[in-house]
């Protein structure tokens, strides 16, 4: 297409904006797209086929005209009784898939009796300390029956033992079980800091159950590369994206180097990516992604399937960009957010609730967002046509550009010794605190304007309801742990933590060890000071 000389010289006249856009990560954008934005663009190679390498326009070739995403909200406080009610209140609502939220202790592999753990035990999510929790969290659920998340990174392993021993003990065989477990470490190093043990064993944990699950539970996804919570912290869009896939490179290497086969766990990595405000900017990561992914499976590591290329998703609005001013105007936020995995073909998505930055959500700011999902999945005509943004010349840009980006991030990792010396270096935290500085630094000087922070405040504005977890409930915690306890076989639980130690020291899988301990009612706890005697404690966050 020749250049549109009237268009360039109407458009070199119009007065600029005062500040030029770019996107939320500071992107440049151009006032136009045209094929001239894509020289040597080939739809047949670099855009292709929805369902078929390279993915760009989704992994299923139908995406949700036959079946949408799964609808997953996050969900749990105090004990596993009191989030169990969350848990049928969704379901109840039309939600498809279960998430659940653990809370501070948990996370960090605390007991509630720990005095750690002293004014945190069930704030912020659901305290799990033995088999008998997780048997209260999902009661009355039939796990054959439906999907469930469960977002935990530091003890990952010793809560998917506590659930696979539930679900044995309900009768359901472990190939039927559908779900994922985050059980992502590196992200933890990168960004959010639950982490116990120094990296290395950590990630040693994180292959000990993507084996075991490809082993025995073949449709659990065993681990969620996470870049949601690296871009909470501050990080742009390429680097979420660049840093993501460098960790799930870094699990398919440790696999490998153990023997597994690529093709036999593969195809059960799954992704979890933030949805941030700027629409284009996350559909071009999310296309970006699946491209890089591929090509890297198919052709580095020499997959053969093509469940294998595949990057599956699960999505959430960004936590980040809620604000505690005007919170009913983040009802919009997470609406227009939602429409970039919609768009950009995510497996399953969570949409913020607007309450969510001052507390845990109320039930009703809860129904509100889960409604968002269901009347963009319904009314919008989001999910008629697969890959509507594909072949925009806007679209495309982004995505190579995102591409190209990612691939120096790639290099950079490689020339810095890979990722375990790249974190210990603290590469990581740097690039993404440079990011996060730049981003305030923009919104500080009103260049990227906040409604409610910076821009359009209300001097006045009336407070919403927000729920409360009562003072009780850490009692009531501690006490029912307190009663496990003093009832369960003490010698046998000293003898399961002397194997736990035993194997820990070993090469050997840890999983069947974790099982029988999850059944005499070891705790969370227990079982992490057990494998700290072997691994050591990790203090590298003070020389970042």
């Amino acid at each position: 297409m020749k250049k549109n000389d009237r268009w360039a010289n109407e458009n070199a006249a119009a007065p600029p904006r005062e500040q030029p856009p770019t996107t939320v990560s500071g992107v440049p954008i151009d006032a136009l797209y045209t094929p001239e934005s894509l020289p040597g663009f080939d739809p047949e190679t670099d855009l292709g086929y929805p369902g078929q390498y390279p993915f760009a326009r989704g992994v299923h070739a139908s995406m949700y005209r036959s079946r949408l995403w799964t609808m997953r909200q996050f969900a749990g406080f105090g004990t596993g009784r009191q989030t169990h009610e969350p848990f049928k209140f969704l379901l109840g609502k039309g939600q498809t898939g279960l998430s659940t939220a653990f809370d501070l202790p948990t996370l960090m592999g605390l007991d509630s009796d720990d005095g750690r753990a002293l004014g945190e035990v069930g704030r912020l999510g659901v305290a799990v300390d033995t088999l008998d929790d997780v048997r209260q969290l999902f009661d009355g659920i039939n796990l054959a029956d439906v999907s469930v998340s469960m977002t935990i990174n530091a003890p990952a392993i010793i809560v998917m033992a506590f659930y696979l021993a539930n679900a044995q003990d309900q009768g359901v065989d472990w190939k039927l079980l559908r779900g994922t477990i985050q059980n992502d470490i590196l992200k933890e190093f990168h960004a959010q800091n639950e982490f116990v043990f120094p990296p290395e064993p950590h990630v040693r944990l994180v292959c000990d159950v993507i084996e075991f699950c490809a082993q025995h539970v073949p449709q659990w996804n065993a681990v969620s590369i996470s870049g949601y919570h690296i871009r909470e912290a501050g990080s742009t869009a390429v680097q979420e994206l660049a840093f993501t896939l460098a960790d799930g490179f870094h699990y398919i290497d440790i696999c490998l180097a153990r023997g597994l086969d690529i093709d036999s766990f593969a195809g059960r990595l799954s992704f979890f990516f933030n949805a941030h405000n700027d629409i284009f900017e996350e559909i071009a990561k999310y296309r970006a992604a699946r491209v890089l992914w591929a090509e890297a499976l198919r052709d580095k590591y020499g997959a053969k399937k093509e469940s294998s290329w595949k990057l599956r998703c699960h999505a959430q609005t960004a936590g980040c960009s809620l604000q505690a001013k005007q919170p009913k105007v983040n009802l919009i936020r997470v609406a227009s957010q939602a429409l970039a995995p919609g768009l950009g073909g995510c497996q399953s998505l969570h949409t913020n609730s607007m309450d969510e930055t001052l507390a845990l959500p109320s039930e009703h700011a809860v129904t509100l967002a889960l409604r968002t999902q269901q009347v963009l999945a319904y009314e919008t005509g989001v999910t008629n046509t697969v890959d509507p943004l594909g072949g925009s010349y806007f679209v495309e840009t982004l995505t190579r550009q995102m591409q190209q980006e990612a691939r120096k991030y790639f290099g950079w990792i490689e020339e810095r010794g890979g990722m375990i010396a790249a974190l210990e270096s603290g590469f990581f935290r740097r690039e993404i605190a440079d990011a996060a500085f730049a981003y305030q630094r923009e919104v500080d000087a009103k260049r990227k304007l906040i409604i409610g922070v910076n821009a359009f405040v209300e001097a006045a504005e009336k407070p919403i309801d927000t729920l409360v977890v009562a003072d009780q409930v850490e009692k009531e915690l501690v006490t029912s742990l307190q009663k496990v306890k003093a009832a369960r076989d003490n010698a046998a639980c000293g003898l399961a933590l002397a194997q736990i130690k035993q194997v820990a020291a070993t090469k050997e899988n840890l999983m069947p060890v974790l099982l029988g301990a999850a059944r005499v009612r070891c705790t969370v706890g227990e079982i992490m000071n057990a494998l700290a005697d072997v691994f050591g404690r990790y203090e590298g966050a003070a020389k970042w």
